[in-house]
């Protein structure tokens, strides 16, 4: 009956380290929800925004982005006529990092 009492307990202690130590298995998560893939603009202003979890370092094109403790994130940008590619990067503090692009297109 002992056996099963401190196998129960540690398995509890396991399944609580687990959880806990989830955010450091599982690295930098990014959700870039505007501007979507192929979007396009008429003045040439672009907003951003999205989410980032688990992040020590989010960047657009190698500049920082602020985000909130949620790790929400939104700037609003200007950019030239023509095409451009944003890249968006999270990196967490074990220095592993995600990255996504998005296309834009800004018309006269």
């Amino acid at each position: 009956m002992l056996r099963f009492f401190i196998a129960g307990i540690l398995l509890l202690f396991a399944g609580y380290g687990l959880i806990e130590g989830w955010p450091l298995i599982a690295g930098p998560s990014l959700v870039v929800v505007t501007p979507a893939e192929g979007a396009t603009s008429q003045n040439g202003i672009i907003d951003v925004s999205g989410r980032a979890a688990r992040v020590a370092l989010l960047t657009l094109d190698g500049a920082s982005l602020l985000h909130d403790e949620a790790g929400n994130f939104s700037a609003t940008l200007t950019f030239p006529r023509g095409a451009s590619i944003l890249t968006f990067s999270a990196t967490d503090r074990f220095g592993r990092r995600v990255s996504t692009t998005r296309s834009i297109f800004v018309s006269e």
